[in-house]
């Protein structure tokens, strides 16, 4: 089993920052892609910024310039840094991993439970 829990969402005002952690535990031969996503309220759920295990990064357009996605592979561990929040940031940021469970066994995807962000004017 594999797990993936986020933390460091929370209230801020516009123009402050955030940093959002994403650990994966469990059964894990090797992490492919570790990525971030989140979904505001009547919206569907968005890529914000992914990172393959070796590779150039991607974001979206909106969050370009302001957020960066980083990984320690030693640590199992993606981080957002989140910088010039604008409450159109407001969503649930959720972690998304590619995960080999083991060397015979394929890639699957692995979600964490979320985490608020409220951006605040």
């Amino acid at each position: 089993q594999v797990h993936l829990v986020e933390s460091g969402g929370g209230l801020v005002q516009a123009g402050g920052s955030l940093r959002l952690s994403c650990a994966a535990s469990g059964i894990i031969f090797s992490i492919n892609h570790m990525a971030w996503y989140r979904q505001a309220p009547g919206k569907q759920r968005e890529l914000v910024a992914s990172m393959p295990s070796g590779g150039d990064t991607n974001y979206a357009d909106s969050v370009k310039g302001r957020f960066t996605i980083s990984r320690d592979n030693a640590a199992k561990t993606t981080y957002l840094q989140m910088n010039s929040l604008k409450p159109e940031d407001t969503a649930v940021y959720y972690c998304n991993a590619g995960v080999r469970m083991t060397v015979i066994t394929s890639t699957r995807d692995y979600w964490g439970q979320g985490t608020q962000v409220t951006v605040f004017s």
